[in-house]
């Protein structure tokens, strides 16, 4: 049994703060993400610089049932690219092109007592887009149960599976959203993510933020056929928000990711079972162990449609 810190925030990206603890919706957000040129590892034999980037584009259709159920759907791309002005061994993956392909659908339901509870099924296809196989498709789901402490305060609390391709995730959730007072305000679903606002004026929002992820992406190039990537990273920084006009805004955010690594393994190379804090039967060899490139300042800015629920 391997304790590893930074599992404390793996991600699945169907996990879903609940609508019904919001104050607005975000129907559509488009996003690019850069970070700046990062050198390998001490440990590495390569001199040269590693950059990331990448984008993601996600669309939310919820579907009013009645006045106590809707039907959510949403579906979000993502892209991430680690590109090297170097040249590796034929066996390891360079440069990195994984994209994500996530469906989530699935019923909120309001109680009488103004609580709610969300089931969600969110099959996924996490690939490099070739060769695409049943093994690049992932299949999980969340269960949160929302509780409403006053008007100003609503905590749910729920659970978290996916099938990952280095093996099964599990993960306890607790989403929160808290308006403290008429400009502070925190939200998130822990330990995935989180934002700290400041309410400046009707416009104008800045704050804080994190977020946190382990994701996993199937190779089907020929060369490494069957490998995956796994990506980590833990984001923290500052963020700011304007409203430009109605519902449409742009966020600009900037700080530091800490852990993040692509780790390459081999198909048949996974563990017995991940939770946050604790891996069981973790005894993976990293195929691409000499690539790993250090943390580094990123920016990433934001489109987005919202309207007021």
């Amino acid at each position: 049994m391997n304790i590893k810190f930074f599992l404390v925030l793996f991600l699945i990206i169907g996990s879903v703060s609940l609508i019904t603890a919001q104050e607005t919706l975000e129907l559509l957000t488009v996003s690019g993400h850069f970070s700046t040129p990062q050198s390998f590892d001490t440990s590495s034999p390569y001199t040269g610089e590693t950059t990331e980037s990448g984008a993601m584009v996600n669309l939310i259709v919820p579907i009013v049932l009645n006045k106590k159920q809707i039907w959510y759907n949403s579906v979000n791309y993502m892209w991430w690219n680690v590109n090297t002005n170097i040249d590796m061994t034929d066996n390891i993956a360079n440069p990195i092109n994984v994209y994500g392909l996530v469906l989530r659908t699935g019923l909120i339901q309001k109680l009488s007592n103004g609580n709610s509870i969300q089931a969600v099924f969110i099959p996924r296809l996490m690939s490099d887009f070739k060769n695409i196989g049943c093994q690049h498709f992932q299949f999980g789901g969340t269960f949160i149960y929302n509780k409403v402490y006053h008007e100003r305060l609503e905590i749910g609390y729920g659970i978290l599976y996916n099938q990952e391709a280095f093996g099964p995730n599990v993960v306890p959730l607790v989403n929160l959203e808290w308006k403290m007072s008429e400009r502070w305000s925190i939200s998130g679903l822990l330990p995935i993510y989180s934002k700290v606002k400041y309410k400046v004026n009707k416009k104008f929002n800045i704050g804080t933020h994190h977020f946190g992820l382990v994701t996993s992406y199937r190779l089907g190039e020929e060369t490494y056929q069957d490998d995956y990537i796994e990506r980590r990273s833990i984001d923290l920084g500052l963020f700011f928000s304007y409203t430009i006009a109605g519902g449409l805004s742009i966020e600009g955010r900037y700080g530091y990711s800490f852990g993040r690594s692509y780790a390459q393994y081999k198909q048949d190379d996974k563990i017995d079972l991940a939770l946050p804090l604790i891996t069981i039967g973790d005894n993976r060899t990293q195929l691409n162990a000499n690539s790993n490139f250090g943390n580094g300042a990123y920016a990433n800015i934001r489109l987005v449609y919202a309207i007021k629920i």
